[in-house]
């Protein structure tokens, strides 16, 4: 059986697992190993298990597989068990490992995109609303880099340098939607050597006004080249026309924005059966070149379409309601080291779907996916 993938496979997550505190206390009650579980719950959400109950049902019949790799010297743990203990173990030590574990197959980002946004776990709202986790996501590698979880939408201005100080950005592009064009940001990006494409609203209505005004009047003559996309499916025709000025001699703000050599704009058209609407979105960005910017404004929808949705429709992310302690933020994370090993390790001949579903069915399907072999 061959594993086929552009970038390195992603390796054994156990040696990573080791590193983490167990959250309980060193006494007779504590049965089950940290490892063990981890890679229990690690392995049924690879096989599409989406609850607790249908975790520890999945490792009971799978017990015989599972002794292959773990240790398992009191058995298989109660679906209790996993609960308690993923989430009382440390979100921040686990993000960690987790980001050492995914840049072993991608140790430089030097000519990639690395997209940055938000993502509500509404099935995890209670009380004190949903959880709300910032991913770093590499578009063309398809795999995502970091997360950590943050206290609402608007909070994430305070947690995007965070997560870019995790990373060598040396030599990448990190797009981010309006949250994260704060002059600060483009700073942190432009220091670590990287260039920036960040989406300009309302959040800075002067800016957003004058950079307008410019693009459209300079549009509307004819002074800018344009590039445009056509893209159709699904019963929806959507027309893009890029557009970008280096001319930024007018712009008083200019020196306030670390990098920046160019403003740009998107027009888009959709037309739905009989309808058409139209939209402008514009962008601040520390690259030249108007199709490497348009470029970059396609590539930032890889982490809504290519991490997102896939999440949502493949992994019932927002419609898990697992809410207790670190829980919802720690398999939040255990969902997206499932995406990028079954992804970045399967065989790129099989669609997504097709591969969880072989993953959920064939035990040596499942350990080629975690371990690069057939098991024995």
């Amino acid at each position: 059986m061959a594993f086929l993938c552009p970038h390195r496979m992603l390796p054994d997550p156990r040696p990573y697992f080791t590193r983490l505190t167990d959250p309980r206390r060193a006494t007779k009650n504590k049965l089950h190993p940290l490892q063990d579980i981890l890679m229990i719950v690690f392995c049924a959400v690879l096989s599409g298990i989406e609850d607790w109950v249908g975790m520890e049902t999945f490792a009971r019949e799978k017990e015989a597989w599972f002794r292959q790799f773990l240790e398992l010297p009191n058995g298989i743990p109660s679906h209790d068990t996993l609960s308690d203990v993923v989430g009382r173990l440390g979100p921040g030590a686990f993000a960690a490992a987790f980001l050492r574990w995914a840049r072993s197959a991608l140790p430089s980002l030097a000519g990639e995109q690395v997209c940055l946004d938000g993502k509500a776990l509404r099935g995890s709202r209670g009380t004190d609303g949903a959880v709300h986790l910032l991913s770093a996501y590499a578009a063309k590698a398809r795999l995502v880099l970091a997360q950590q979880a943050v206290d609402g939408k608007s909070n994430e201005i305070t947690a995007i340098p965070q997560v870019l100080g995790l990373l060598d950005l040396q030599g990448a592009v990190v797009s981010i939607d309006a949250m994260g064009c704060q002059k600060a940001i483009a700073e942190r990006i432009t220091q670590g050597g990287a260039d920036y494409v960040l989406a300009l609203k309302d959040n800075h209505p002067q800016l957003r006004e004058d950079v307008g005004l410019w693009l459209d009047t300079e549009a509307a003559k004819g002074a800018l080249a344009v590039h445009e996309t056509l893209d159709k499916g699904h019963g929806r025709i959507e027309i893009r026309r890029y557009v970008l000025s280096e001319n930024l001699d007018w712009l008083a703000q200019k020196p306030e924005w670390a990098g920046l050599r160019a403003v740009g704009r998107v027009e888009s058209t959709r037309i739905i059966g009989g309808q058409t609407t139209t939209e402008c979105r514009y962008y601040l960005s520390s690259l030249a070149g108007l199709e490497h910017f348009a470029d970059v404004v396609r590539g930032h929808w890889a982490i809504e379409n290519g991490q997102h949705w896939v999440l949502d429709v493949q992994f019932g992310e927002d419609a898990n309601r697992t809410r207790k302690d670190h829980s919802a933020e720690n398999l939040g994370l255990v969902r997206r080291m499932a995406l990028n090993v079954i992804r970045h390790n399967g065989p790129s001949r099989d669609s997504l779907r097709i591969r969880k579903l072989r993953a959920s069915l064939n035990d040596d399907y499942r350990f080629g996916l975690i371990f690069g072999k057939p098991s024995t």
